[in-house]
This record gives C-alpha cells, structure tokens and sequence, in this order.
C-alpha cells in the first residue's frame, strides 16, 4: 500500500458557516444599536408628527412612520436597548443564581439537595408568563421586575444542568487530587467545580438568551415591561395592531427585528455548543 492509501485523513477545523457569520454580523449591530443608536440614526424616536401618520417606507422614513408618525426605523434602532437588555439581563441573574443554587444541591449533601430540587419543582410548576405576571403583581410594572420575573423562569433549568456537571466534574481524579492535597474545599469548589462544570451553561445561556427576549417583548405587548412612549419592539407591536388593515409595515418590521435577533443568538449558541462538544471528546 502507498503512503496516501496509509495516511488518516485529518478533521477539517471548521469556523462557522454561512449562517454564523451572518449571525455574528448581525449582533454586532445590534451592539452597536444598543450603545451608539445615533450612528444610525438622528430622527428622534419619540418625535410625533400627525400629518405624517401611516406613511409607507419612502426615502424620507425608510421603513415608514406608525400611527402618531412616529419614525419606525429610529424606533427599532432606539427600541433594541430595553428589548434586549431586558432578555440580557434576566438571562444573566437566571445564570447567576443557577450557578449558586446547582452547586449548593450538588455540594450540601442528600438534605440540602432535596430542599434545593423542592423548590426548584415549584418554579417548574409554574407556567412561565404567569410567574412573570405574579412578580410583576407584586413588585409592579416595569423594566427591572419584567427581568427579574424573567429570571425567576429561566433560573430552575440552568441549576439542574449546573448541579448535574458539578456531580460528574467532582468525581474527577484532578479535584480527588486537590482534596487528596489538603485543599480546602471552598476553593476546589471555586477553582475546579464550578468552571469546568459551567463551559455547556454558557452555550445554553446564549441559545436561551433568544427565548428571553422573546418573553421581554411579549411583556411589553401586553403592557408590563417598558411604558410608553419608550420605543421597545414588543411595545411596538402591539401600539400597531389596531392599524393592520390600513398598513402592514408597523407591525412587520418590530416583528423582523424581533426574528433575526432570537435567530442570531440561535445560530451563535448551537455553533458554540458544537465546538464545547467537541473539546470535550
């Protein structure tokens, strides 16, 4: 046999498809929306024109003006900081207080993991909305109760995942090793458990993180997140469903924004995922 007939092919290093990139791109305006929104735009997004109600995307408005004239595209622009730093926001505490609350159950024994999986079934219980509707109930309307809500929801599935890595990375030789050392075990927990038991979280986090912003607009077209005359997409959206007969545009492109963020941070998690699974082989 020949040389090229012995030789192993070597995998392919892959970087990320079509998809990816344009994903990545398209985060990187949204970023740039978020912290800079007058690099595109000056049309104030709270500025009202009632001569120029329900116009079409001309050159003058390029994706219209809804019904108080209002322009759209300074709204998606303006509108993408409460949207996504609300989903932003209840998916970091959600992470956060998974982190916690998955390594306590995996590290206080039989009792304090029963207590801490006990509590975390009652959050399960509890239909997403209706827990976020309950904290808002109590705390009130806004922005920061909607994230906390949100958090609330997204909180008992990143502590399960969390207290199931904790459970196979402490059975590692090299934390038997750091015990075996005399080590306290505070910092095994901190220098070994915790970031080699949350690399998958992060993937998780980023995929749920479209779920996220997904509720956040859905709170705020029904009210309770950010309130007028703030620009916010869900917000959006449901100022303009009275109007659909007359014009489509007030509606579809909110919506638009909406899809292209949750399938960007989509695409961006299962690619991130994908090369975690990888390392890990």
């Amino acid at each position: 046999m020949t040389d090229t007939e012995l030789a192993v092919p070597r995998p392919r290093r892959t970087t990320g498809g079509t998809a990816f990139w344009i994903g990545v791109a398209f985060l990187v305006l949204l970023a740039a929306a978020v912290v800079f929104p007058a690099l595109f735009t000056r049309i104030d997004p709270n500025a009202a024109d009632l001569l120029s109600t329900l116009r079409p995307p001309s050159a003058a408005h390029w994706l219209g003006t809804d019904q108080n004239g209002r322009d759209i595209f300074a709204r998606i622009v303006y509108g993408a900081r409460p949207s996504l730093v609300i989903g932003l926001g209840a998916t970091v505490l959600a992470l956060a207080g998974g982190i916690v609350l998955g390594t306590a159950a995996a590290q206080l024994g039989r009792a304090g993991d029963q207590v801490i999986s006990r509590v975390l079934d009652v959050l399960l219980s509890v239909p997403g909305l209706l827990l976020v509707f309950l904290v808002v109930a109590v705390l009130g309307i806004g922005s920061a109760n909607a994230t906390i809500g949100l958090a609330l929801v997204g909180l008992p599935g990143f502590a399960r995942v969390v207290r199931a890595e904790v459970i196979r990375v402490r059975g590692a030789h090299y934390v038997e090793a750091a015990l075996g050392l005399g080590w306290r075990r505070f910092t095994v927990i901190v220098r070994h458990l915790v970031p080699n038991a949350v690399g998958p979280i992060f993937a998780l986090a980023t995929v749920g993180l479209g779920s996220m912003i997904v509720a956040s607009s859905s709170l705020s077209f029904v009210g309770l997140g950010p309130q007028p005359p703030t620009a916010e997409w869900g917000a959006m959206l449901s100022g303009s469903r009275d109007y659909l007969v007359l014009a489509w545009w007030p509606a579809v492109f909110p919506g638009l924004a909406i899809t292209l963020a949750v399938l960007a941070f989509t695409v961006a998690g299962q690619h991130l995922q994908r090369r975690i699974d990888r390392r890990s082989r």
